[in-house]
């Protein structure tokens, strides 16, 4: 079945509405066996701005193929739900995952800003134990976090 698109000025336009769009994305993760074209699928959902695509890309962040779950906490931290914030502490937490997975996790925790999340990273921030390069990633990001916080509050105007 081919979908009809229209090129647009502004971009590419598809009759699809965007919950179709999201629906065929994620059953091309869960059904494609290629990495390349589930990863495009993952990407997709994860730039989608739809939230309906959080569930998926959580299921993805505990895939066997490290590749597979680096992308879908990508596509979590762009998506900034706080659905995510369990897994993404999960694959925080997990010292076997990959370095770069476990910035990502501490990156989309940071932009998704609740409570749970900062907490976690704090908690990361301080353990002693924990990979010094991680310590110092997550100290960068609470840094900035703090700078993004600081920076939308404003003084109140005295009489």
């Amino acid at each position: 079945m081919a979908i009809n698109a229209v090129r647009m000025a502004d971009g590419w336009f598809s009759p699809l509405s965007k919950k179709d769009r999201t629906c065929r994305l994620i059953e091309k993760v869960m059904a494609e066996r290629s990495t390349e074209e589930r990863i495009r699928a993952i990407t997709e959902l994860g730039t989608s701005g739809d939230y309906g695509a959080v569930g998926s890309l959580i299921d993805c962040c505990r895939d066997k193929d490290p590749e597979i779950r680096r992308n879908a906490i990508v596509g979590l931290q762009n998506l900034r739900s706080g659905r995510a914030v369990s897994v993404l502490i999960d694959r925080l937490r997990d010292k076997d995952e990959l370095p770069e997975t476990r910035q990502h996790a501490a990156s989309a925790l940071a932009a998704i800003r609740s409570y749970h999340a900062m907490q976690e990273l704090r908690i990361r921030h301080a353990d002693t134990d924990e990979d010094r390069a991680l310590r110092f990633f997550i100290g960068s990001e609470l840094d900035r976090v703090h700078i993004l916080v600081s920076a939308t509050m404003r003084p109140v105007p005295s009489l």
